[in-house]
């Protein structure tokens, strides 16, 4: 959540609000919603880190509010996080360690396993289907997003299906 909203803030100074609203803007139902009180303890933390600067605006018929601006550091931290590659394949699987060990307990069946998590899978790619249906078709971030989750998944089921050829 950091760097996403330190982004929003490079681009222009906002309040917490208006950063949750540009971040449902941008990625649609795509990406969960954030919730506001997660936003103002990031954007407190950004602070005190000094990536962000907080100003207090009053407002005549409301409670005042703070607008944040992107510091320099904060620059410096939104191009070190740009011009770094982001994560790959991940190597230490959770599932996989659950269908190499549990067989050896006797706690699992790996045919029982694979069949379990191929259906959550298909579970997902078939909300995953909906939410694509359900989101503005001008909105091209949100289907983009999507649509990696959806070959993402899709290399995950096929890969089960691998796991099958070769533990079952």
């Amino acid at each position: 959540m950091r760097l996403p909203l330190l982004a929003l803030l490079a681009k222009e100074p906002a309040h917490g609000y208006e950063l949750k609203q540009a971040l449902e803007q941008i990625f649609g139902s795509a990406y969960p919603s954030p919730n506001i009180g997660q936003i103002y303890v990031t954007l407190g933390r950004l602070e005190k880190d000094g990536l962000v600067r907080g100003v207090d605006v009053e407002q005549s018929n409301r409670p005042n509010k703070k607008v944040y601006y992107c510091t320099a550091a904060g620059r410096e931290a939104l191009d070190e996080w740009v011009e770094s590659p982001s994560e790959g394949p991940r190597v230490r699987d959770e599932f996989f360690m659950k269908l190499v060990l549990a067989p050896m307990t006797g706690m699992a069946d790996r045919m029982a396993l694979i069949n379990r998590q191929r259906r959550h899978y298909l579970a997902i790619m078939r909300d995953l289907v909906e939410l694509a249906e359900r989101t503005d078709q001008d909105n091209r971030a949100a289907h983009l997003l999507i649509e990696g989750a959806m070959l993402h998944l899709q290399a995950d089921l096929d890969w089960l299906e691998r796991c099958q050829e070769e533990l079952a």
